[in-house]
């Protein structure tokens, strides 16, 4: 088994990550990435998305001259303790906000090697890209292996991501030099290199990620038993070469397997535990231990589990959902819904604050409510009641 680990040095900065074009590869021809060295000539078409909290913006537009549309996802940096002096220093200016007793606010403008924006830009991108980032709303979804099998399987024959940048990456065509740690073993073997997130500075917010060399696995879903080396290995071997190269021990990593991932191909996270990385909640996020230890005590456990994830309303999965009548979505309160998985054969018998429903065996759920759209002025939610 060949393994290789990566002399880089931690402050290299990563090339901008390749756009994943679905139709007929990567299209390249037609993509800026050869030439951008500034925006000039971009026309931003409409903010798809923001964040005050992770201090990032999504900006859909297109470039002068060229067609295609373009995603550009700004991102502040956190802060280093190792570039404090950086900034710190005569050459910062800071310009007074104003001074209340012993407080006093100013904004500084380091020097502009301190004060650089992450920015990756996709182009050119589709339609599946621009929902991808497109702020909508949300709804959860209890995925059991039926529902799997009847509905979510088949659309991912069809609606998927192209894996031909994945497949770059595991034949060294691309990305070779980010390369962090290789084991090229077919069966078990993976590559572990930094994350789109993750500007491979500062460890603050430390994302890499492990893929695979062997195809064909696509999710959670499809592990089992027979898997267990696989990701002892990742387990294993990628925490072992973060701590080589990073200095961050096991105890301080989150390890991690999202459901649903973004693209089709096994992939393994690995984050600075204390980055608050997107994707790292209960509805998304798998411990790759817990992942184990499951498998372990049932092989075909991710075969017989059912598995939440979260969907946007703009998602054709989620509307292969509503058009099952598989969903039903009820307003409690502002900005809180219960979306409840139904069976085919329910049937809503009316509707109002008082709302039965009854399936064909007679079981009957009554949803009732002081008032179905939750008042704008209420102090407390209206109160629910559930009788079966």
């Amino acid at each position: 088994m060949a393994e290789i680990v990566a002399s880089t040095l931690v402050g290299k900065e990563p090339p901008i990550k390749r756009a994943k074009v679905e139709e007929n590869g990567s299209n390249c021809e037609e993509s800026i990435h050869a030439f951008i060295k500034n925006f000039a000539g971009f026309e931003t078409t409409r903010i798809l998305s923001e964040s005050s909290q992770r201090k990032t913006i999504c900006i859909e537009g297109s470039f002068e001259g060229n067609t295609s549309p373009a995603i550009v996802i700004l991102e502040k940096k956190p802060f280093s303790g190792q570039n404090l002096k950086n900034i710190l220093n005569i050459e910062s200016i800071l310009s007074k906000d104003f001074i209340n007793d012993i407080y006093g606010n100013y904004e500084c403008f380091p020097k502009l090697e301190y004060n650089g924006i992450k920015t990756t830009i996709i182009h050119p991108a589709t339609e599946k890209h621009i929902k991808k980032f497109e702020s909508q709303p949300i709804h959860l979804v209890e995925e059991t292996p039926e529902l799997y099998e009847s509905i979510t399987y088949p659309h991912l024959q069809t609606e998927q991501f192209d894996l031909t940048w994945v497949h770059n990456i595991l034949e060294h065509k691309s990305e070779v030099d980010r390369i962090v740690f290789e084991d090229s073993d077919p069966t078990n073997g993976f590559i572990l290199l930094p994350d789109l997130k993750w500007d491979g500075k500062q460890i603050e917010n430390l994302y890499l990620v492990g893929i695979v060399n062997k195809k064909g696995i696509k999710s959670l879903r499809d592990l089992t038993g027979e898997h267990l080396n696989l990701l002892k290995n990742l387990m294993e071997k990628g925490c072992n070469a973060i701590e080589e190269k990073y200095k961050l021990p096991r105890s301080k990593l989150r390890v991690y397997l999202h459901y649903q991932p973004s693209f089709y191909h096994l992939h393994v996270h690995f984050t600075n535990l204390k980055y608050d990385a997107p994707g790292i909640y209960s509805e998304k996020s798998h411990l790759l231990t817990a992942v184990i230890n499951n498998i372990e005590l049932m092989p075909e456990y991710f075969q017989r589990v059912t598995l939440p994830f979260v969907l946007k309303e703009t998602d054709k999965l989620f509307l292969k959902y509503e058009e099952k009548a598989l969903l039903s979505v009820v307003l409690l309160a502002p900005a809180l819904l219960v979306v409840i998985l139904l069976p085919p054969a329910l049937s809503v018998a009316n509707s109002g604050c008082a709302t039965p429903i009854t399936t064909t065996g007679g079981t009957t759920l009554i949803i009732s409510t002081t008032s179905i759209a939750a008042p704008s002025t209420a102090a407390t939610p209206a109160p629910i009641t559930l009788k079966i």
